[in-house]
């Protein structure tokens, strides 16, 4: 009996340990036997955590279905993957707004100019020029001119080519300055001498502009030089101010020079053209033409294309107001344009035309380039008569 009880205990020994590693082995066992709701509550709770947090930079945020969107302003966006789902950001869409209300507010301020303009326009309707007051434009003639009055003479022959309208007495404009250049060229002054603009030579009738400020010195020849070839206000106003007795003496030396000429239609009151009171006929403005024709000076001035002057540390360039000096279809001895809104756009040349000398007058053209039409309409007309062209066209004021 006592050899036994050793051998019992062992063996007691073994089946408790046996019990013990079951019960280990066991535990996994059930713990993988847990009920699968009960699995789900932490799950669902991380989720629902996930859902509230914003969504990390350069990421969209993670929302379980159904999950409402949070209030408030967006972080911005991923755009390609905005675009990817079909969508627009918050910011495309501001940005499509703002483009729209940019582009009407663009609209509406164009729209507001343009009836500005409109309401100026027709507030200060066109000022008619003296000659369609007097109905000259309704006067017809075969070239069918633009200009009311037109005369072409042959310089040699004193031939009438074409008439029209040609004793009608008009403004003038700035063909004024050739009775003005013609004046200072044979008065043999110092061509060298310094004039300089002053207040007195700003336009004050019609307000023009000039690239002549007050203040700008030039020699009496490039004040001359730029009169007759740029049509400059202030250069032919500063020649007669500084001519010997003054501007009241000048002008009263431009008409009596008129009345020499046999110019019976001409009236002068300052040198520049600006004011309509200066007026002539067609008749007399070729008896002008000729002979300033025959002055050097005259001849050279009025036909320059181009012309530049130093003023202080500036090179001003100024161009002919007649682009038909550049043309090679026209050789021309003497020019000058003219424009103010009661004359009309106005035009003399002395030309070589057809193997003829030819003094052309257009007065009162309708168009901005209309005179320089009517110039080469002449032209054409008197090319397809020959040299040895007689026929004279003649229309008379009616009435």
């Amino acid at each position: 009996m006592q050899l036994l009880r050793p051998f019992r205990l062992a063996k007691l020994t073994q089946v408790v340990s046996l019990a013990l590693l079951s019960c280990a082995l066991a535990a996994p066992a059930a713990h993988a036997a847990t009920p699968k709701k009960d699995a789900k509550k932490p799950v669902a709770a991380a989720t629902k955590k996930a859902a509230k947090e914003p969504a990390g930079k350069g990421h969209a945020a993670v929302q379980p279905k159904g999950a409402k969107v949070a209030k408030g302003k967006p972080e911005k966006a991923d755009t390609k993957l905005a675009a990817r789902k079909g969508g627009k950001t918050v910011l495309a869409a501001k940005a499509e707004r703002e483009e729209k209300t940019g582009g009407k507010k663009r609209l509406a301020r164009a729209g507001a100019a343009a009836a500005a303009a409109t309401a100026v326009a027709a507030a200060e309707p066109a000022r008619l020029s003296y000659g369609q007051m007097a109905g000259l434009h309704s006067v017809s003639d075969p070239l069918d001119l633009q200009s009311s009055v037109a005369y072409v003479i042959d310089q040699d022959t004193h031939e009438v080519l074409l008439s029209k309208n040609d004793q009608a007495v008009l403004p003038i404009a700035s063909l004024t300055k050739l009775m003005t250049g013609l004046l200072i060229s044979q008065a043999r002054l110092p061509m060298d001498e310094m004039i300089t603009i002053t207040q007195d030579d700003v336009d004050t009738e019609k307000h023009s502009s000039s690239r002549l400020r007050v203040g700008t010195t030039l020699t009496r020849a490039e004040m001359m030089h730029l009169a007759l070839m740029s049509s400059e206000n202030r250069a032919a106003h500063a020649l007669g101010r500084t001519y010997p007795g003054g501007l009241a003496q000048f002008v009263q030396l431009m008409n009596s020079k008129a009345q020499q000429l046999g110019m019976k239609d001409t009236r002068y009151v300052e040198p520049t053209g600006l004011s309509s009171s200066n007026q002539s006929s067609a008749r007399d403005l070729a008896r002008l033409v000729a002979v300033a024709h025959a002055d050097p000076l005259m001849r050279e001035y009025s036909t320059s294309p181009g012309y530049e002057v130093a003023v202080g540390r500036r090179t001003l360039q100024f161009n002919n107001t007649n682009r038909l000096v550049k043309s090679d279809n026209w050789d021309i001895g003497l020019q000058k344009t003219g424009y103010i809104s009661e004359a009309g756009r106005c035009l003399v040349m002395q030309a070589h035309v057809a193997g003829r000398k030819l003094i052309m007058v257009f007065l009162d053209s309708a168009g901005k380039f209309s005179r320089l039409a009517d110039a080469e309409r002449v032209r054409h007309w008197m090319e397809s008569k020959g040299p040895t062209a007689s026929n004279t066209v003649a229309s008379r004021i009616r009435g």
